[in-house]
């Protein structure tokens, strides 16, 4: 009862009287919760039973139940067991303390005033204790209690300040630092609440009061700590105690003599972040007593700071520098003007760190969009002006990032200085650098780096900002043609389209700019309508640069096209949203860059259409062919270029501009480069679609000057001229020119103009060219494109017969000299495409030259190259590019003997044809197998849509020559084989004029695709059986012949499906061919006796059985014959085996 006598006269001391209503207190209290569970766990406790801690646990529990409620009684028991473990110096763990302490927390729900009296007397007392969990249990307790704590804040802060003396360092020193900063936190917030604020003036005073002893005994004995912990701990209980005494003016002078100690301590404890946020404390309540701070002292604070974030040996994380940030926004606020100054006086140094972080504390500045901030701002944006010539690397990206923070906030501060200006010069200057090579890895990197930081500046551009469309527009405009500026067209596409869809682009003229602007800005002519769409073109039309900024050079054109011509709005409206379109990938159409170009330049001509003003059209050829001069060859853009200039002279309607641009780019081209010799073909052809005869007439110019004096008397000069590799490639390029010019003349074009000009031209050009390689596939290729041209025509022209008997001459030598025993070369493969498209072309060819021709083609093609030759070809890097033009002039071939066959009159072609084919089909090498089989299904396809019967007076031998082919090696020749016995059956069936049943022959086809033997052997009886029931049996003698060929020639698998055929048909026509038998048996004997293989010979046997059961006297009439030198002994000894056996049989008989 004295000790609860003695709390009452505390209470009423610290002005927390119980409430007259809690007397009751002192009697028994009813409780859901049985008063015997506290009790019985407080009697555990005090008898020493079971584990402490267990039971602490559980009494926490009991004591947090709802409505529960001990008697006085039992908690100043309970507080005097838990205070023994709470502050014993020894002997208690510090979980079993931490168990104690959550009790009394649990406990201050019922008995609030009674446990904080207790903590109180443990906090004063001057006896040896442990008071760690004394303060910890104050930090609970505010963090559960704060409102009821407040009333006892003077008394904890006196308590603190006598625990002040007693500690010098450790954890104490440390739960004593976050009470501290804990409770006033919690101080701050009801002395600020005004009205609301809950002590009197008397208290608040003595709050103040015992709040400064306790900072003056912290500065007197804490501030000489060694240990880093307490160091940071200390830094933060005095950032909260100044905050808090900022308040009161009495002792704000104190507060600046210990600021300079603050900012000293700041400098020297390693967690940085931890220090700043205890700086941030001071500055934010400094902010709000709106007190004037010395100068020296606030520099102090900045310095101090800037230093931490400067300082490039640590490695801030973001939420550090976020930090370290917000601290020296706190001090601009406070006192802007110095901030600003220092900031500034930082730009000017030779540290690199300093002055990027510098800049990132001034862009944040500009970001914050603080009134003295913005009045600032034009002095800090000169400031940051001169650094624009800084080489190092992190300073220039420091810029670009301070002006990102000053767009997106403060366009109007950017007056004094062309931000937008400095943000392509850097992005100019940064392309200069990558691509002067000699940069480090880490170098190119920064560049690149940098480079992006410009696009993402200028894309990320707000231009409903107030000023922002003034600041960009027309000032944009310059910066679309320099080349340099290309990457950043898609940001500059952006920003236009939107300041389009707000109505700023009519709002300026670029007659407004600064001319001194202009002129340091954009070097060169002014910037004309031409000069802005020839540039747009070419980028939209280079296929290097990707569609997504193709894409941005259309829609720039869309959204100026007022500054283009005021005629094209409407079109462009309507086409451009299609070719985006198209760039995206909706349209399927779209495959290729070629397709592409092709769309575009169709829309350009459709523009100059749409614009019908002739001296408009003049000046963008103009423009273009001054940048076409200007390009580079290997520029990607220089053959969109000839293109482009080529669509707009088309559209042009003045003879001598056309002639006199065409003659300028035909000397200036260097030919011997592949891209510019192509881009000479396609400016001639793209200029021919309007202006056909002024083009043609232009090449006939050029062409008679470079062949002029080439076989007479000239200097030598001009011989070397004329002999030099640049003019034999020129006249290279203008040889395939005139074939490309004959596929977009028009009828009447190519009739008129065709055999005197276009092909004189391609003759007189070749005639002065060397006989080189390329110089061949240029003729040949020339020949293929203007008789493709003239067979397009119709069947009504006719080509003049000499020169084109002229012509199958140059071909005919080529391909003779490129057989036998030449290299691998494409020229004869072409020659063959070219006379594909010369032999349609009337009047036809005599016999003698079509034998002749198919001939050598054939030879070129079908026997040459050989299997040497082919391994070499597939294990090349051209391997692929010679097999498919190998296979593009099978297919021709193929197309030359379908026009033959149309135009012969001998009806002798089809025999000669298999003539040649029979050699190739029966070869060791396989894929002239192969190209034969290719050649005989073009073939009979010819053949049977033409239904003529020739073939079918060839039907046994073709089938005795395709027969073992069913089994070849390559999986093509079988199916190949298979598809010409087909197209035979067809032909058969026509003739004939009935049906034939060949049932399901493709899903045959399948089981020969089969790597088992045995399944081809099985899939091969089924379609001889199939070819053999439909068989003319007169024909028979061709078919064994065939076979007999097979079996002296082949080997392997063939052998074995030339047996299988024979035996077939025997077994199905063996007694139908009675008058052929004799000579079947003959054939067989010159057979056995030419073989070499006796692997094969069991075919023969069983050939010779089947003959004997169905012809058993013609047979034994041959074995009668006397034996020959070559016959084999596998012959004499089936003689004499049958001989016996007719004997035997003889003598049977006549017994």
């Amino acid at each position: 009862m004295e000790r609860l006598r003695a709390l009452r006269g505390l209470f009423a001391c610290v002005g927390c009287m119980p409430r007259p209503t809690r007397r009751r207190e002192r009697g028994r209290v009813e409780s859901p919760v049985p008063t015997c569970a506290v009790t019985l766990l407080l009697q555990h406790l005090q008898d020493q039973e079971g584990d402490r801690a267990q039971a602490y646990c559980e009494l926490e529990h009991v004591l947090w139940e709802g409505d529960s409620r001990p008697p006085c009684g039992v908690v100043n028991r309970l507080l005097a067991e838990v205070s023994q473990d709470l502050t014993a110096a020894q002997g208690v763990t510090d979980s079993m303390r931490t168990a104690a302490s959550n009790v009394l927390v649990a406990l201050a729900r019922t008995h609030f005033s009674l446990v904080m009296a207790e903590l109180q007397g443990h906090l004063k007392a001057t006896r040896e204790m442990s008071k760690d969990f004394v303060l910890v249990t104050l930090n609970k307790l505010f963090s559960t209690y704060a409102p009821q704590c407040i009333s006892f804040v003077w008394l904890t802060l006196a308590g603190l300040c006598s625990l002040v003396g007693q500690v010098r360092s450790g954890r104490t020193l440390r739960i004593a630092c976050a009470v501290v900063k804990q409770w006033l936190e919690g101080v701050k917030v009801h002395l600020c609440s005004g009205k609301r604020c809950p002590w009197p003036a008397t208290e608040k005073g003595q709050i103040y009061e015992n709040l400064y002893q306790l900072f003056c005994s912290v500065v007197r004995n804490w501030q000489d700590c060694k240990e880093e912990k307490d160091k940071q701990a200390v830094l933060g209980a005095m950032a909260s105690m100044m905050a808090v005494l900022l308040q009161e003016e009495q002792h704000r002078e104190h507060i600046w003599e210990q600021l300079l100690w603050l900012v000293h301590q700041y400098q020297e404890v390693q967690d940085t972040c931890r220090g700043t946020k205890s700086l941030n404390i001071f500055l934010e309540a400094l902010e709000e007593v709106q007190s004037v701070i010395p100068e020296d002292k606030i520099l102090s604070v900045t310095s101090a700071v800037f230093y931490q974030l400067s300082d490039d040996t640590k490695q801030h994380s973001e939420a550090d520098r976020a930090e370290l940030t917000h601290c020296i926004m706190l001090q601009a606020r406070i006192c802007p003007e110095e901030t600003v100054l220092f900031l500034q006086s930082q730009l000017g140094g030779q540290r690199k760190a300093g002055c990027v972080a510098a800049l990132g504390l001034l862009g944040a500045l500009a970001r914050s969009d603080e009134p003295a901030m913005t009045e600032k701002m034009p002095q800090v944006v000169e400031a940051v002006q001169c650094l624009c010539t800084d080489p190092r690397t992190q300073v220039r990206r420091a810029i670009l990032l301070f002006i990102k923070d000053l767009l997106s906030a403060n366009t109007w501060s950017c007056s004094a200085w062309d931000v937008v200006g400095h943000i392509f010069s850097e992005f100019s200057h940064t392309t200069g650098r990558r691509e002067a090579g000699d940069l480090s890895a880490q170098e190119a990197k920064e560049e690149r780096a940098l480079q992006e930081l410009c696009v993402d500046i200028l894309g990320s551009l707000d231009v409903s900002a107030r000023g922002m469309s003034k600041l960009l527009w027309p000032r944009l405009l310059l910066y679309v043609v320099p080349a340099e500026y290309t990457g950043m067209l898609i940001p500059v596409s952006r920003c236009v389209q939107a300041m389009a869809k707000r109505g700023d682009l009519t709002v300026r003229d670029m007659e407004e700019l600064d001319p001194h602007f202009l002129s340091s800005m954009f070097q060169g002519p002014l910037l004309t309508p031409q000069i802005l769409l020839a540039r747009l073109l070419v980028v939209a039309g280079n296929p290097v640069a990707g569609s997504e900024l193709q894409a941005a050079a259309l829609l720039l054109m869309q959204n100026l096209h007022s500054k283009i011509h005021t005629a094209v709005g409407a079109m462009w409206a309507a086409e451009i949203p299609l070719l985006l379109q198209c760039l995206k990938g909706k349209d399927e159409s779209f495959q290729d860059s070629a397709e592409w170009e092709h769309r575009l330049l169709k829309f350009l001509r459709a523009s100059l259409d749409t614009v019908e003003d002739e001296a408009w059209t003049k000046a963008l050829s103009c423009e273009l062919s001054r940048r076409l001069s200007s390009s580079p060859s290997s520029s990607g853009e220089k053959y969109f270029l000839y293109k482009a200039l080529g669509t707009v002279l088309g559209a042009c309607k003045e003879v001598l501009h056309v002639q006199q641009k065409l003659l300028q780019h035909l000397e200036e081209a260097n030919a011997e480069e592949p891209s510019e010799a192509q881009g000479m073909i396609s400016l001639l052809s793209h200029a021919a679609e309007s202006n056909f005869h002024t083009v043609l007439d232009t090449l006939t110019m050029f062409a008679s000057r470079l062949c002029k004096g080439r076989n007479g008397r000239i200097s030598k000069l001009k011989k070397m001229q004329l002999d030099s590799m640049r003019a034999q490639a020129t006249r290279r390029a203008l040889i395939l020119a005139h074939g490309s010019l004959a596929l977009r003349a028009s009828k009447e074009q190519l009739l008129a103009r065709l055999e005197g000009d276009i092909v004189g031209n391609i003759l007189l050009l070749y005639s002065c060219s060397c006989q080189d390689l390329q110089n061949k596939l240029a003729l040949v290729q020339s020949i293929t494109d203007f008789s493709s041209a003239f067979h397009a025509v119709g069947d009504f022209a006719c080509f003049n017969s000499s020169l084109k008997g002229k012509l199958m001459e140059i071909l005919m030598d080529l391909l003779k000299k490129y057989y036998l025993g030449t290299r691998v070369s494409p020229v004869p493969l072409k020659v063959v495409l070219a006379l594909e498209q010369l032999s349609k072309l009337k009047p036809s060819l005599g016999s003698k030259d079509m034998s002749e021709m198919l001939t050598l083609c054939y030879k070129t093609i079908v026997i040459h190259p050989s299997a040497r030759m082919m391994l070499k070809i597939k294990k090349s890097q051209q391997a692929a590019q010679y097999l498919q033009l190998l296979q593009t002039s099978l297919k021709a071939l193929g197309r030359i003997m379908a026009v033959l066959l149309e135009t012969e009159t001998t009806r002798g072609f089809f025999r000669n044809t298999v003539h040649i084919l029979q050699k190739s089909m029966t070869s060791d090498n396989m894929w002239e197998r192969e190209r034969a089989l290719q050649i005989c299904s073009q073939l009979l396809a010819a053949y049977e849509d033409l239904r003529r019967g020739d073939a079918c007076k060839h039907f046994g031998s073709l089938v005795g020559l395709l027969a073992p082919l069913t089994c070849d090696p390559m999986p093509t020749s079988r199916q190949l084989a298979v598809t010409c016995l087909s197209s035979l059956l067809r032909i058969q069936a026509k003739a004939a004029n009935r049906v034939i049943e060949t049932g399901d022959i493709k899903s045959l086809c399948e089981g020969l695709n089969d790597c088992s033997t045995i399944s081809q052997l099985r899939t091969l009886s089924k379609i001889a059986m199939m070819v053999c029931r439909n068989f003319p049996l007169e024909q028979t003698v061709d078919f064994m012949m065939a076979i007999e060929d097979t079996f002296r020639k082949a080997r392997g698998m063939r052998v074995r499906a030339a047996g299988k055929w024979m035996i077939t048909f025997l077994l199905m026509h063996g007694k139908d061919i009675h008058w052929d038998a004799a000579l079947i048996v003959y054939i067989l004997r010159s057979c056995m006796s030419s073989m070499k293989q006796n692997t094969f010979m069991p075919f023969l046997c069983q050939a010779m059985v089947i003959l004997t059961r169905c012809h058993a006297e013609i047979t034994i009439d041959n074995f009668f014959q006397m034996l020959e030198p070559t016959d084999s002994e596998t012959w004499r000894r089936i003689r004499e085996f049958y001989l016996r056996e007719w004997r035997r049989e003889k003598n049977e008989k006549e017994s």
